[in-house]
């Protein structure tokens, strides 16, 4: 029999993210044994009669000694804090990834709660996550086909991550490689930003006096654009605060051309309309082909 690639994962946050990356190597047959961490006993008993852990952890010292892999998948927010509970007692041959939608502040975090065991933390982000949570929600084929950012540090060596790479593509993913400010930038633009838009947009909805009548008139259209409003709030305020320079600066430029439509309304500038309506549409037509 062949030996698995990781004898032992333990996983903080068995939800939607971690429960799918620990699915996924099960199925793969890649790893020994996942131990699961959590804030709820119920969700961790849920994901263990799921098949998504072995067992629930009980003393994380004695858990994280021995792992050959660690990941956080928690909101960002809570990172910290739990860098700083493993850090005495990663083993030095373990490695930790994260699946956090942010990058620059979970490094900012490594290097401030993990010292001499930075270079053991490759970080990372999948791309595929969905308006669900939980463990219920957690699918062996969630990374199938999808992107996963990696935004290794300087001190990472390459076997590290090469093995943290290897263990994402053993989910199915598709794995690419950022700097962490560069992701930033990028997700601020094409997921952080929507997030907000969506958000922003149902708020105030739910906020006029005839909110039921506007909501019942809405149709497909309003359900498409707001659908990542189903979103969990904690983890998309985590994700907005620690991202807010560069989400700030997407905003701005949002709101320029939020204006510039508006003026166009406001002078009967159908011309400017259309250019705009059509270089849009073809952007992201484009986009969606590929």
């Amino acid at each position: 029999m062949i030996a698995p690639h990781f004898k032992k994962i333990v996983i903080f946050g068995v939800g939607l993210i971690g429960g799918s990356f620990a699915l996924a190597l099960r199925k793969a047959n890649a790893v020994g044994e996942v131990v699961g961490f959590g804030r709820s006993l119920e969700t961790l008993q849920q994901a263990q009669q799921l098949g998504i852990i072995h067992r629930i952890g009980q003393d994380i010292a004695a858990e994280v000694s021995d792992a050959d892999l660690i990941l956080l998948a928690t909101p960002v927010g809570q990172m910290a804090e739990l860098m700083a509970r493993i850090a005495p007692h990663i083993g030095n041959h373990t490695l930790i990834t994260d699946g956090g939608s942010t990058k620059g502040d979970v490094v900012r975090e490594v290097y401030a709660q993990l010292g001499n065991k930075a270079a053991q933390f490759v970080p990372a982000h999948p791309i595929a996550g969905a308006e669900q949570s939980g463990a219920a929600a957690a699918r062996a084929d969630l990374y199938v086909g999808k992107k996963v950012v990696l935004t290794p540090l300087p001190d990472n060596s390459a076997e590290s991550v090469a093995r943290v790479r290897k263990a994402w593509e053993l989910c199915g993913a598709v794995v690419s490689e950022l700097t962490p400010t560069q992701h930033d930038e990028i997700f601020a633009a094409v997921s952080h930003l929507p997030h907000l838009l969506s958000f922003a947009l149902v708020h105030d909805l739910a906020q006029r006096d005839n909110r039921d009548q506007l909501l019942s008139f809405a149709a497909s259209g309003f359900r498409d654009f707001t659908r990542i409003a189903a979103s969990s709030p904690e983890m998309w305020r985590d994700i907005c605060l620690a991202n807010r320079d560069a989400l700030q600066k997407e905003l701005q430029l949002y709101i320029a051309e939020l204006n510039q439509i508006s003026t166009a309304l406001a002078t009967s500038d159908a011309n400017q309309l259309e250019k705009i309506f059509h270089r849009a549409r073809e952007v992201r037509a484009a986009w969606a082909e590929k």
